[in-house]
């Protein structure tokens, strides 16, 4: 294996990690409607606005999800569209796991 193939695989492994948090996940689904504040994702996930902010840097420094400021807000946004087809294939492999 070169090094080249080791980085990568290091960097994929780190990428599950950020995709392995279970507050991520849901944070993700919800931005793939539509774009959200921070305030409305907490109430939705019944979470305090410190702990998704908390997240959502995770997923900014990550580069899963960008942010728009408009006046005072920060409107939060899956960073392109493959992020939840990744999510997306995970669920189906869950849910193709349980049928069986």
């Amino acid at each position: 294996m070169t090094k080249v193939d080791k980085d990568i695989f290091l960097k994929l492994g780190q990428f599950y990690k950020i995709m392995g948090d279970e507050t991520r996940l849901r944070i993700l689904n919800l931005l793939e409607k539509r774009e959200l504040k921070v305030g409305e994702i907490a109430i939705r996930l019944e979470m305090t606005s410190s702990a998704i902010s908390h997240q959502l840097q995770i997923l900014r420094y990550h580069k899963l999800v960008k942010s728009r400021r408009e006046g005072k807000e920060i409107y939060y946004s899956l960073q392109d569209d493959h992020i939840m087809g990744i999510v997306k294939y995970g669920m189906e492999h869950i849910l193709e796991r349980k049928k069986a």
